[in-house]
């Protein structure tokens, strides 16, 4: 049964681009919309009652659905569409991919990345004021403890979670695309995660990522360049 897929999202929220990641992964080809979450237009409320994004609106055969939260929509296009497996079979390796998603996803998050980019692009892009300087502190400091447990990770594994890329890669991979997107990512104190950041940087599904440009917030150049 064919699918066609529309992800409402914004560019510098990583679960929209965890979604984004999976479905590109999968070859899947999806149309996006970008919103604000911070001031959720009245219709996007229609398809999310808490206007949080990400936000999947799947069409099939004049039915709609409407999923919301990155792991709901990450998980339903596991169970239901053809591609390589970001799950994988074994109930004990699922377990630890899971744990590692929401590793990334809440505890680096908030730890991490909500400091470093709310501080300088959310509160830009909101015209909310200036940068928190100790908020910003605390983020560049605890980045190094996330870095390096994939430092960790990598030296023991051949991706995060073990031998195949999974939903834990995209995961982490999208915090730090969007800590790298304001050029405030330490590549040299942590090689390893920098080599496994290349690997995925330069698979076909990180190419919209590698294009994202936000009016008024243009990236670095090394942002996109998969020699970095």
């Amino acid at each position: 049964m064919p699918f066609s897929f529309c992800l409402h999202h914004h560019p510098l929220d990583p679960p929209s681009r965890r979604v984004r990641l999976s479905l590109a992964e999968k070859k899947l080809p999806f149309e996006t919309v970008i919103e604000k979450p911070w001031d959720p237009r009245p219709d996007f409320f229609k398809l999310s009652p808490a206007g949080d994004v990400p936000t999947l609106v799947i069409e099939s055969n004049n039915n709609k659905l409407i999923l919301c939260n990155a792991t709901a929509i990450c998980e339903f296009l596991e169970e239901t569409q053809e591609g390589p497996s970001l799950l994988g079979d074994d109930p004990s390796f699922r377990a630890e991919v899971r744990r590692l998603v929401d590793w990334f996803e809440h505890k680096m998050f908030l730890e991490c990345t909500s400091l470093i980019v709310g501080e300088k692009a959310i509160k830009r892009l909101q015209g909310s004021g200036e940068p928190d300087s100790t908020l910003l502190r605390a983020g560049h400091h605890n980045i190094h403890n996330h870095m390096d447990y994939i430092d960790w990770l990598t030296e023991h594994r051949n991706w995060l979670a073990g031998d195949e890329l999974t939903l834990a890669d995209l995961a982490a991979a999208a915090q730090i695309s969007c800590i790298d997107y304001l050029n405030d990512v330490p590549w040299e104190r942590h090689l390893n995660t920098k080599e496994w950041y290349a690997r995925i940087k330069s698979r076909p599904c990180f190419r919209s990522l590698l294009g994202d440009h936000i009016a008024g917030l243009l990236p670095p150049q090394n942002y996109a360049n998969l020699d970095f």
